[in-house]
């Protein structure tokens, strides 16, 4: 998924930008688990002043995507497996929940031709050796999924799914392919009306990364 991770977070202000810029670098590995956040690398990384970072990090923090700590300051969160397995929990009734929702709402919805567009975009990324290429294909595949929804708490719930957290601190290869199969699967369900084939494909999807991280664990 996707996890969130995700729909795009809102830049308008900047403290936005500065939520963006590290969100976005958790599914880049520009940021690592457990790697601290220094407020005045941050506003000069970001270009805005140190209230800002601050805001940002509080966001961040009430999120469950940093850690704040009276002695250690600001730290990218390091999750357990059994925390990874929380938020998959969540994930997996979410995301299920998000595909059925856009799948019962795809007809007539002036937002699929960007849904078809999104796939589209990640066959194309899934060839490209830019790892941002297809994390913007993804972003814009969730957003499609939630413009077709058209379900306001879950456009303001979703993003708030802590997936990029959980691909972060657990790296599955193959991550990608696994990703591209599942949500053709989801695309497909959803343009086709298909309301409970996506339910099942969109928790399918978080049930073979939880398989696949789990396994990995065990290794």
């Amino acid at each position: 998924m996707a996890a969130p991770a995700t729909s795009d977070v809102p830049i308008a202000s900047a403290s936005g930008a500065v939520i963006a810029g590290i969100v976005q670098g958790l599914e880049s590995q520009a940021f690592l688990p457990g790697q601290r956040l220094v407020e005045a690398d941050l506003a000069t990384q970001f270009g805005v002043g140190r209230n800002s970072v601050r805001e940002a990090l509080q966001k961040l923090a009430a999120d469950g995507i940093i850690e704040l700590s009276r002695n250690r300051g600001a730290a990218i969160r390091a999750l357990t497996l059994a925390q990874a397995q929380d938020v998959l929990e969540i994930a997996e009734f979410m995301t299920g929940l998000l595909s059925a929702r856009a799948a019962a709402c795809a007809c007539g919805s002036p937002h699929t031709p960007a849904l078809r567009a999104a796939l589209d975009e990640l066959e194309a990324a899934i060839a490209s050796p830019r790892r941002q290429a297809f994390l913007a294909a993804r972003r814009h595949f969730y957003r499609a999924l939630l413009e077709i929804a058209a379900n306001h708490e879950l456009k303001r719930l979703f993003p708030a799914i802590q997936m990029h957290v959980v691909h972060a601190c657990f790296r599955l290869p193959g991550l990608r392919e696994l990703r591209l199969a599942d949500y053709r699967r989801i695309g497909a369900a959803v343009l086709a009306g298909d309301v409970e084939g996506a339910r099942e494909a969109g928790r399918e999807h978080v049930r073979r990364v939880r398989i696949a991280i789990e396994a990995m664990a065990v290794d």
